[in-house]
């Protein structure tokens, strides 16, 4: 399925420029994601973002100014590391993605509710969807930027954030596994029917984006779908610094 994506209107002739390296998502294999997402929770697309993009958002860490909170891990007992949230207005390059990916996963989302038979109706348009989120109270930006440094990781855990959530989100890798750092999988469990949780693990490289589900998938048995939950999480980085852009679709309350 090819999905039509709007055009955005962008002020500033360097996010122009991004706008027209970045890998076009309205061009992407929608077939392939589609089934990929519905028979593993996960689909992995390459070169997203060009090696330039991603230095400009890591670049954006270091700056209070474009962000709302930042979390030390360890605090939390959440991993070891540290992420921070964007604030609004979010970086025109990531508001241009969170919209984009939302036409294009909207259909699929719409699919899964129908059928686990939840009586959820995404609408076809992004900005609908955060309004849904706003009047239910769920207000804060969620599109963050992760690092890790050598001994960090990320414990197993879902983004879920209000009573309001999509059920995808994508990490960008803003990093080169093997060149700026050593370990540092991206992790995800699955529960299976009365059995054990079984562990896929993924090594996105620069630039490459994962899209992922962000509870659970549905799984057809003999008695019609039901739904297998999902965790993700990162392995621990042997050495380096890992860089990372998480875009979750739903905002926080």
């Amino acid at each position: 399925m090819m999905c039509r994506i709007s055009n955005y209107r962008v002020g500033h002739m360097s996010l122009v420029r991004q706008f027209r390296d970045m890998k076009e998502i309205s061009n992407l294999d929608w077939d392939r994601l589609y089934n990929s997402l519905e028979t593993c929770g996960h689909a992995q697309i390459s070169s997203l973002l060009t090696k330039a993009e991603c230095e400009s958002l890591i670049q954006t860490f270091p700056n209070d100014a474009h962000f709302r909170s930042t979390i030390v891990m360890e605090r939390y007992r959440f991993g070891k590391g540290t992420y921070r949230y964007f604030n609004y207005p979010i970086p025109s390059l990531i508001d241009r993605i969170r919209k984009d990916f939302y036409v294009g996963l909207a259909p699929i989302a719409n699919r899964w509710m129908m059928a686990l038979g939840i009586d959820i109706k995404y609408p076809d348009h992004y900005d609908e969807f955060i309004d849904t989120c706003h009047h239910s109270g769920q207000t804060r930006p969620t599109p963050l930027i992760l690092r890790y440094d050598a001994g960090g990781f990320n414990t197993l855990h879902q983004d879920l954030y209000g009573t309001v959530y999509f059920p995808f989100q994508i990490v960008i890798m803003l990093t080169e596994a093997g060149v700026d750092y050593h370990g540092g999988e991206l992790v995800f469990t699955e529960q299976l029917p009365r059995a054990q949780s079984k562990a896929t693990v993924v090594a996105p490289g620069l630039g490459d984006a994962v899209i992922f589900t962000t509870n659970f998938r549905p799984v057809k048995g003999s008695r019609g779908f039901y739904r297998s939950r999902m965790k993700h999480g990162i392995s621990e980085v042997l050495s380096g610094t890992r860089y990372a852009c998480g875009i979750i679709l739903h905002d926080a309350a």
